[in-house]
């Protein structure tokens, strides 16, 4: 069985970035390794419309229930995936102050901006303009221990690329 350091594996970036699909390629990528590394979404929180934007207040607003569910999990588990848009530094530090006592990989999903737009169009489900606000306001800008480019690579080499780093 592997085992990694890692128990918060943080993928952080804008709407549309492929963030929660890269989430499940991962986690099936570990469950193939035996280790349970169930993903906490900032979308299992928000309540989506497409006629709504969401604001940073809204965020901070649930992000204290999402840290609950990451530290629920990583009691019951080997590890746990975020799957997140941070967009403020007050957003970040709650997550970082929570969760200090497991060791975090940070992962910055990155894509380019006309993409992106392009992905939120065919998506349908996000209020359009988000993609764009994610992509300019998204926190931390440096500092991530990876990078991947949804754009440059598939779903499946970035879980890849990102599975390399932790074991």
């Amino acid at each position: 069985m592997l085992k990694t350091n890692y128990r918060i594996i943080l993928i952080n970036g804008p709407s549309s970035s492929g963030k929660s699909s890269l989430a499940c390629s991962l986690k099936t990528l570990l469950e193939q390794k035996h280790l349970n590394y169930p993903v906490v979404s900032i979308d299992d929180f928000m309540k989506l419309r497409t006629d709504e934007k969401i604001y940073e207040d809204d965020v901070f607003e649930i992000s204290s229930d999402m840290c609950d569910k990451t530290i629920e999990y990583l009691n019951n588990n080997d590890g746990v995936i975020i799957d997140h848009v941070i967009t403020s530094e007050r957003i970040y530090k709650q997550l970082l102050d929570r969760t200090s006592s497991y060791q975090m990989l940070k992962v910055h999903v990155t894509c380019p901006l006309e993409e992106l737009l392009k992905r939120e169009s065919g998506r349908g489900n996000r209020c359009i303009g988000s993609a764009e606000a994610s992509y300019q306001y998204l926190y931390p800008k440096n500092g991530y221990d990876l990078e991947v480019d949804t754009f440059k690579h598939s779903t499946e080499e970035c879980a890849v690329i990102i599975f390399s780093k932790i074991k």
